[in-house]
């Protein structure tokens, strides 16, 4: 069975990490609402959802992604490029212990599960202002003994690698190619989001279903002609905090290694 961790939304999340957009007030209510709806979609689809609170006092709590990256046999503690976000994974880990064995990256190198794209045993590491070299370092380190096929990517322009592309299955890739260089993925399906919507090319994955933004309705007619069980979400306040659907949770199958 697959298991979504969530968090709260944090009261403080208006005091969010942004990088790339312009502060805008969010609407704590409303995000709370929405953050509900997609916890629903992923119980929907199959998800067993766990909700964690322990991170409330960090204003981006929400986006538990970014803390740690499971894989089938293993989980790996993320050290975000964040400073402010830092302390978050102590919090997460204490959940994550029930599930894999555990490791850890330490600094100098940085990494946020959000720069971390999973096509079975093909892992893509995004290089970004919040991942860098020492990050895909750690992750080769990690997981290339386990026979996990480590790549890097070049992103731009935005926050994470998933903010620019995510899969909707593992040979078909929804893109936004401003945003990134997909020369790693040349050998895949490509389909590339309008440039109206370029958030749109982050989707995230749920046993057979694709949830996209609801505010991206011409992505949604182009994933439904390749994908035959596509959700909608709205996630607008979330928009306002640089995140995007995956960012919300953390997704993986329950089989547990300790």
């Amino acid at each position: 069975m697959l298991v979504a961790l969530t968090h709260i939304v944090s009261p403080l999340i208006e005091d969010c990490e942004l990088t790339y957009v312009e502060r805008e007030r969010v609407d704590y209510e409303r995000a709370v609402e929405q953050h509900a709806a997609y916890c629903r979609m992923l119980e929907r689809c199959g998800a067993k959802v766990v909700k964690l609170t322990a991170n409330a006092a960090f204003p981006d709590s929400c986006f538990i992604e970014d803390t740690a990256i499971v894989t089938d046999d293993l989980a790996i503690v993320t050290r975000m490029g964040a400073l402010s976000r830092r302390d978050e994974t102590a919090g997460v880990e204490k959940e994550i212990v029930k599930y894999r064995n555990v490791e850890r990256v330490a600094l100098p190198a940085t990494i946020e599960g959000g720069d971390c794209l999973q096509a079975g045993k093909n892992i893509y590491i995004g290089v970004s202002c919040r991942t860098n070299e020492g990050g895909v370092a750690e992750l080769k380190r990690l997981l290339e003994p386990r026979g996990y096929r480590v790549t890097s990517v070049e992103v731009k322009k935005c926050l994470h690698l998933k903010t620019a592309c995510t899969f909707l299955n593992d040979e078909t890739l929804l893109a936004n190619p401003r945003w990134v260089d997909l020369t790693p993925f040349e050998n895949l399906n490509i389909l590339h989001v309008p440039e109206s919507e370029p958030w749109a090319a982050n989707a995230v994955r749920v046993n057979g279903s694709v949830c996209v933004d609801a505010g991206s309705t011409e992505t949604f007619d182009l994933v439904s002609r390749v994908h035959d069980r596509v959700e909608q979400i709205d996630v607008s306040e979330f928009r306002k905090a640089e995140g995007s659907l995956t960012c919300l949770s953390i997704i993986f199958d329950d089989n547990a290694q300790n």
